[in-house]
């Protein structure tokens, strides 16, 4: 099957929803990469990334102000994730950062994946939650062993993770939980000197987002088999210009009349090291369209970016130029994508379908 270039959507930036806030220690450097969720009440909320001196994260609660359809601003409640367990504090550093929040009514939940930033660097994490506010961990994703990848993907940090919001068919016929991912295969991160290992048949280790699989009955049966993914494999690699660092993905899948809609991050420049902010990169937004019954094929995804940093608090910040992209909601009919500016503050730009 090829793959095209035309994905029928737009993306409008229309301002800042969210800085930090003066005087807020949980805030000193930056507010941003949220997650996003519609609680039982139908009341709509961003849960940002809040970074504290250090690079120390945790995850906060806003209700979106919305004012003629279109979000404006935030109210702060509070803060419902701290890096408060083991395996998200090593001797020096700690946080639990980018969230992304899930809801899937076959589990009549909301499913938050997110990164422990622990001992050993940047590992996913999830938890649950039936309201938004109160979440339960159930603990670092763990990677079934599969003899045809010849590799254990546990060994390997992993971020951008996001779960489909429907159950999908696996490979093997099961009806699943699709989850994407994004493996870094440079162990020296964690063991200098090991260097980069790449699974079986992959020849570019450059960052690119995978897919994995969790049965759903297993689910139903034990929510801690959240946690256990298999089956997993490439679903895209870099390939266009904007992209030709790394690409990852972005919100929640969104099911479309084409699909799935994948938005998501490319990145160029010159990556340091995963334990640093780093300086000398430029994110910008893509899209990619997923068939609707087997989310690994690629129909479509764009040649240019829908979204480049462009404005002052797009390029100037913690990490200047950067676009990231991380939830996705409706209001009154149009869908509104809320995105990481510089590492530093919130943006949202509104999403349209090109009319034929």
């Amino acid at each position: 099957m090829s793959i095209t270039t035309t994905v029928p959507y737009t993306l409008t930036r229309l301002g800042v929803v969210m800085r930090p806030e003066p005087g807020n220690a949980n805030e000193a450097e930056g507010v941003l990469n949220p997650a996003s969720g519609r609680a039982p009440d139908g009341t709509l909320y961003l849960l940002p990334r809040l970074v504290a001196d250090g690079n120390v994260s945790r995850v906060g609660l806003a209700r979106v102000q919305v004012e003629g359809g279109v979000p404006v601003g935030v109210e702060r409640e509070g803060v419902v994730l701290e890096p408060d367990r083991g395996w998200e504090r090593g001797a020096d550093n700690a946080g639990v950062e980018d969230p992304r929040v899930t809801r899937i009514d076959a589990l009549d939940c909301w499913v938050m994946t997110y990164v422990a930033y622990g001992p050993l660097g940047p590992r996913t994490a999830i938890a649950v939650s039936s309201d938004l506010r109160e979440w339960r961990r159930l603990g670092p994703a763990l990677f079934a062993y599969d003899d045809a990848l010849d590799m254990d993907l546990n060994l390997f940090h992993n971020k951008d993770t996001t779960f489909f919001p429907e159950p999908v068919t696996a490979p093997d016929g099961t009806p699943s939980l699709a989850v994407l991912h994004r493996p870094m295969w440079d162990l020296s991160e964690t063991k200098p000197g090991q260097g980069v290992r790449l699974p079986a048949g992959i020849t570019d280790a450059r960052q690119s987002i995978w897919i994995a699989y969790v049965p759903l009955d297993a689910v139903l049966s034990d929510i801690r088999s959240l946690t256990l993914w298999g089956q997993s494999r490439m679903l895209a690699a870099p390939e266009f210009a904007y992209e030709a660092l790394k690409i990852g993905g972005g919100p929640p899948p969104l099911r479309v009349p084409e699909g799935w809609l994948l938005i998501h991050h490319g990145v160029t420049g010159t990556i340091d090291s995963a334990f640093s902010q780093q300086q000398n990169v430029n994110y910008a937004a893509g899209a990619m369209l997923l068939d609707a019954d087997d989310p690994s094929i690629v129909l479509a995804r764009t040649a240019e970016p829908l979204l480049a940093p462009e404005t002052e608090e797009e390029r100037s910040g913690i990490v200047p130029n950067v676009v990231f992209p991380t939830a996705i909601e409706e209001i009154e009919g149009e869908h509104y994508v809320f995105y990481g500016m510089a590492d530093s503050q919130i943006g949202v730009a509104r999403l349209d379908r090109v009319r034929s």
